[in-house]
């Protein structure tokens, strides 16, 4: 299919003569030749029934990762709602953010919502004003009741609360083997309420860094995972390089509030960097913004695109969601799902 270093080959079909042979001829096709994780999707809408990867895999550091990033891609290929997504977050009662952000991004996204809930709040556009959370023991039984029963491809948190939670959590998945797991490190609410305490956050590290495919931190976030001070890009980069060195596989740091005309993100894999600039939007429309993002990556993943794209496609509808986003509420509103959905749906 493609150039690879481990042999000489005449003659390379491309995806293009993939697609002819697959309209010609009815039985499975198997690819193979320089696939990974980054054109495997692409391979596999052309129309191969499986791919032959030897590389790829074998040059990861870890292999069984590898491989279960390319099994993934194939959700492209079932019929909608495509994949399961698990968030593991707080009920927010307004409904702009927490499992009801989730399962509505998850849902208008193409993908299948399940949920675990750790805590409710009294929450509304204003703020938070009173939050009362599930024992652990009851967080673990959703747990055990989800996962024993649901395939489910990819797991995301949010808000975790407690240390007990959290470990609770961290069990679970390992033993269940989930290994696509986007965390999202909620610390503070819009309002400034304070959701994890240190204990907590000291879990998170120790706990649940080392199960993370990817971590969602924006910068204030950062700042608390790693000690250090974020008031520039390459204070990013830094900061990143720090946060993949505590065990996450990937790291997408959001530069949101940085003093900056663009909002930055950066993806870090330990080895690159992508940085991902869309241009700020004036707005106090962005209640939900760190759920709905991480929840859309998650969905996008579990529908079988890697983790570039999914990053990408989501910072793009999360972008088009605060642009929609129309006043609700006496405080900051909620960003618009729906809205963003139908556009960014509309160009597929």
């Amino acid at each position: 299919m493609f150039p690879t270093d481990s042999k000489e080959i005449q003659h390379l079909p491309g995806t293009r003569l993939l697609a002819e042979a697959r309209k010609a001829v009815n039985i499975p096709i198997v690819a193979i030749g320089g696939i990974c994780r980054d054109n495997a999707a692409e391979v596999i809408a052309a129309g191969a029934d499986s791919i032959a990867v030897i590389s790829a895999i074998m040059s990861h550091g870890e292999p069984e990762l590898a491989a279960a990033e390319l099994a993934l891609l194939f959700n492209r290929r079932q019929a909608a709602p495509k994949g399961v997504v698990l968030t593991i977050a707080g009920s927010a009662s307004g409904g702009g953010a927490g499992i009801q952000a989730d399962l509505k991004t998850i849902t208008l996204l193409g993908s299948y919502g399940a949920s675990v809930i750790t805590a409710l709040t009294a929450q509304n556009t204003l703020g938070v004003s009173g939050i009362h959370p599930a024992p652990a023991e009851f967080v673990t039984a959703q747990l055990e009741a989800v996962l024993s029963d649901i395939p489910v491809d990819v797991v995301k948190t949010g808000m975790l609360f407690s240390a007990e939670i959290i470990a609770a959590v961290a069990w679970q998945l390992c033993k269940y083997n989930r290994k696509f797991l986007v965390v999202d490190p909620v610390m503070i609410a819009k309002g400034g309420a304070k959701l994890i305490d240190a204990t907590a956050v000291n879990a998170l590290v120790n706990q649940l860094l080392p199960l993370t495919y990817l971590l969602t931190p924006n910068v204030p976030e950062a700042e608390a995972l790693t000690g250090l001070r974020i008031t520039t890009e390459a204070d990013m980069l830094v900061a990143a390089e720090k946060l993949f060195s505590l065990g996450a596989r990937n790291v997408l740091l959001k530069g949101g509030h940085l003093d900056s005309a663009d909002a930055v993100d950066l993806l870090f894999d330990g080895k690159s960097a992508q940085w991902l600039r869309t241009r700020r939007i004036a707005t106090t429309n962005s209640h939900g913004t760190g759920c709905t993002l991480s929840s859309a990556i998650a969905a996008f993943l579990a529908k079988g695109e890697p983790l570039p794209v999914a990053v990408a496609r989501a910072k793009e509808f999360i972008t088009t969601a605060i642009r929609l986003a129309r006043p609700l509420g006496k405080g900051h509103s909620p960003v618009n799902h729906f809205a963003a959905s139908r556009e960014l749906l509309f160009k597929e």
